[in-house]
């Protein structure tokens, strides 16, 4: 390609909006240009690295066993609400209506198309494991659209998913696509970390994230310290040390408590520790009920494990007045000793308890009346519970669930991730069965799997970059070289800059020729360094006429003489004859 037909040029300018290297590199090294906020057009150079990326993960996914085809993006609504998926994935589900007014929704994954296909032909175990993967745009209506292609609305993925004839078997290929999922990566030249995760809307029990570790990525995870536990914030355990269990139980006390309503405030009041104190957390669900969180004083409420204990989608804080009016307490003194009989007839509150409390005796904290509190309260005696579980937020420093040694935070991008899902879909949409061995319809145990596709191109750049611009490794880069033609002026240099264009085609190598002669050396070099491309091969008057850069064709098609080579990566520049850089090029 020449650079001079190429569209678009290099600029100078960002977006004023624009934070992350990758996403100022790409936008000045025309890579890629928004539409609207989260939508983004994939310029020609874009569009290449897009393209291998693809090229790897369909190379792999093929190894694996999995088959390719395509689903419609539109997906039938009627699909979605057989899954109840219309009320748990909230905002980012985005409708339309077609001119028989039949409802659908821009796919933002697609479990319920893939079962809905599946469903249609008579399979038996025979047919099985199946695994289908499809590279297709999917749409996600995100609050907040940043971070160039980190967090779009619009986008592709290649999403998979795996039918089996049960878990035992399933472990099977997601162990296969873990293995799978590494060795994608690895090629685009991104080092991973397998880290478990929250399933989310998604559903199923487990799921695991693929994270490039960096201190601008949204994922924020917990290693122990020899690197065999990793698990986002959401899902992340940790060991709550003992405090006073050798303590016996005092009897419950309610005393004047003139005091503001923070945690803070009752340490300070009472001279206890802030461990020994109960903190309460009020909240409603996307069903209205009233979710009361308790937990250690030192330790806080992790809503996402708090949502799946209690078969939840959404929570927020219960207000000021809901407190007063509806659960008749009040904000800052919220205790669980008898609050059941003081809330309204009509209120639905369930009271969950985190681990925690079994580490503490003799507790304190709110009696549900302003300026009281109470002392000495023990779970079990003085106040029961509908639910107990981990609830509890994981955070550095804490002991490790495996107990060996501290937890420390690490942030990074997600790339990818695989779930389980069991019967969560299979068990919703009808007739989405195979034959088993003894002849009876049985559901499809699931799992699926997804790669962003854009987002593990952002994430190369992230990782692959320095003052000057990007530096693409060879597998993904748009081109191989960078051929720079300087001094073009002068038809013997042009003639030679021509010639060695045509051989490189010749030999299959992918160039971009920066034919403009009307730029100064330094403004080409500028944009070789800004685009990334790995080798970038120079001819110029001076090297063409000391006779070592000036390849000649002979009769058999090879060349002769010097060339001036850089690699982006590297800082010395080499003279090689046209042999020796084809040799380099096909090792690369």
């Amino acid at each position: 390609m020449k650079y001079s037909k190429l569209f678009p040029k290099t600029i100078k300018q960002t977006p004023q909006d624009a934070k992350l290297i990758s996403h100022k590199l790409l936008y000045r090294a025309g890579f890629i240009r928004e539409s609207t906020a989260g939508r983004y057009y994939f310029l020609p150079l874009g569009m290449k690295v897009h393209q291998k990326i693809q090229k790897i993960v369909k190379e792999e996914m093929d190894k694996a066993g999995a088959q390719e085809m395509v689903s419609p993006v539109l997906h039938p609504k009627a699909l979605w609400e057989e899954t109840n998926r219309t009320t748990s994935v909230g905002f980012e589900l985005m409708s339309i209506k077609d001119r028989s007014d039949m409802e659908f929704v821009l796919g933002g994954t697609a479990e319920e198309m893939f079962v809905d296909l599946v469903r249609k032909f008579q399979l038996s175990y025979k047919d099985l494991p199946l695994n289908l993967y499809q590279f297709s745009m999917k749409f996600r209506d995100e609050m907040r659209a940043r971070g160039g292609l980190l967090r779009v609305r619009e986008f592709v993925m290649k999403d998979a998913y795996s039918f089996d004839i049960n878990e035992e078997e399933f472990l099977k290929e997601y162990e296969n696509m873990k293995q799978t999922y590494t060795k994608i990566f690895k090629r685009m030249g991104l080092e991973t970390i397998i880290v478990e995760s929250d399933n989310g809307y998604i559903g199923g029990d487990y799921c695991h994230e693929f994270v490039v570790e960096s201190e601008i990525g949204e994922s924020k995870f917990l290693l122990n310290s020899d690197g065999t536990y990793a698990a986002h914030e959401d899902v992340a355990k940790f060991i709550p040390d003992r405090k006073n269990l050798d303590e016996g139980e005092k009897p419950l006390e309610e005393v004047k408590a003139v005091r503001g309503t923070t945690m803070e405030d009752g340490v300070k009041l009472h001279g206890l520790p802030l461990w020994q104190q109960i903190k309460d957390v009020l909240f409603v669900d996307e069903k209205g009920r009233f979710i009361l969180a308790l937990i250690r004083g030192d330790f806080d409420v992790n809503e996402i494990k708090l949502l799946h204990i209690i078969k939840g989608y959404h929570l927020r804080h219960a207000t000021d007045k809901e407190i007063r009016e509806k659960i008749h307490s009040e904000p800052g003194f919220i205790s669980p000793v008898g609050i059941k009989k003081i809330i309204d007839k009509d209120v639905k509150l369930l009271v969950v308890a985190d681990e925690s409390l079994r580490t503490v005796k003799n507790a304190y904290g709110g009696a549900n009346k302003k300026n009281k509190d109470l002392l000495n309260m023990n779970i079990d005696r003085d106040f029961t519970v509908d639910y107990e579980g981990d609830i509890a937020l994981a955070k550095e420093e804490y002991l490790s669930p495996d107990g060996s040694g501290k937890l420390t935070t690490k942030k990074g991008i997600e790339v990818g991730n695989i779930f389980q899902l069991g019967f969560t879909y299979t068990s919703k949409l009808k007739g989405a069965e195979f034959v088993d061995k003894d002849g009876k319809k049985k559901p499809y145990y699931m799992g699926c799997y997804g790669i962003g596709i854009g987002r593990s191109l952002a994430s190369i750049v992230e990782v692959y970059n320095d003052e000057k611009g990007i530096i693409w490794p060879d597998v993904v880069a748009p081109y191989q070289v960078h051929l720079l033609g300087l001094d073009l002026e002068e038809e013997s240099v042009k003639g030679e800059a021509e010639r060695v264009y045509e051989l490189l085609k010749a030999e299959g190598v992918e160039v971009l020729f920066d034919d403009r002669e009307d730029l100064r050396a330094g403004e080409k070099f500028a944009d070789a360094d800004l685009i990334g491309i790995p080798y970038r091969v120079v001819i110029s008057k001076k090297t063409h006429s000391a006779g070592s850069a000036s390849p000649s064709a002979t009769s058999s098609g090879q060349a002769r003489g010097k060339l001036e080579v850089k690699r982006r990566d590297q800082k010395q520049t080499e003279f090689l004859s046209f042999e020796e850089l084809l040799k380099r090029l096909k090792a690369s």
